[in-house]
């Protein structure tokens, strides 16, 4: 069992990170493993796209494809679930209220929401909190999301001056995460879905495309990902370095081509 935190940054473009200089970022690609094609699911909006990351399973499948919350059309357990039940301890750390619902009740050891999505400085709250918690008290799996980006995305359009202001600001966001984790920590981050103009959620390649990176103990460094990776391939590559096995109905797969064992 490896220790892992999954970094969600909502909104975030891979041709975003490539345009420009931006140092956590960019050192988190260097040491790891990346896909800068990943996929994501159908309607590109975020809860829809975040269920389905935990559950594993497409919106057509799980029915939410608002972002709105309902019951599941089919009940799966999330890779929370799965983890608590195997007695790991969990914590979650996001400026988002919905995804409250990616679990279900009692399955988290820790969780801290704030409603600072418009606060510019928002993500650095949640890094900060994030960052004390895991470094105190180690969690097994713990889950950031950071959801300025998105905010700046629609308010000024994806790929514009004030998108990438923000993502500068994320990016120093994750830089004071990165810095406090432990060193024994495996790191998966990625976008929900990606933007163009001023809003997403179509089956346009900007909306769809995400960044995929994965970082941790026998994880490749600076290795590009040749295989296709869904977003549906998350909680299954969680659950491996979880050391738990994927549930039955998950769609996803594990993506082995990570680990230097592959």
């Amino acid at each position: 069992m490896i220790p892992v935190v999954l970094i969600v940054v909502d909104g975030l473009r891979p041709d975003a990170l490539t345009a420009g200089k931006h140092p956590s970022f960019d050192a988190l690609r260097a040491s790891g493993a990346v896909a800068l094609a990943a996929t994501s699911v159908l309607p590109s909006i975020s809860l829809p796209c975040h269920v389905s990351m935990f559950h594993s399973v497409a919106p057509n499948d799980h029915g939410i494809t608002t972002n709105v919350w309902q019951p599941l059309r089919r009940e799966i357990p999330s890779v929370i679930d799965l983890a608590a039940a195997a007695r790991l301890r969990v914590a979650a750390f996001y400026n988002w209220e919905p995804l409250r619902d990616l679990s279900r009740p009692g399955s988290l050891a820790f969780a801290y929401f704030r409603d600072n999505l418009r606060d510019v400085s928002g993500d650095q709250i949640i890094a900060e909190q994030a960052a004390r918690v895991i470094a105190n008290e180690q969690p097994d799996f713990a889950f950031v999301y950071l959801g300025t980006l998105d905010i700046a995305g629609h308010d000024h359009g994806w790929m514009s001056n004030a998108y990438f202001e923000q993502l500068r600001r994320v990016d120093y966001a994750l830089g004071v995460l990165l810095n406090a984790l432990p060193a024994h920590f495996a790191i998966i981050l990625q976008s929900d879905h990606g933007g163009h103009d001023h809003g997403h959620g179509t089956d346009a390649p900007a909306d769809l495309t995400i960044p995929w990176i994965a970082r941790g103990q026998n994880i490749r460094r600076g290795y590009a990902l040749r295989a296709p990776v869904s977003l549906l391939d998350t909680a299954p590559t969680l659950a491996r370095l979880l050391g738990l096995a994927p549930h039955a109905e998950w769609q996803g797969r594990v993506i082995e081509e990570i680990f230097e064992t592959a």
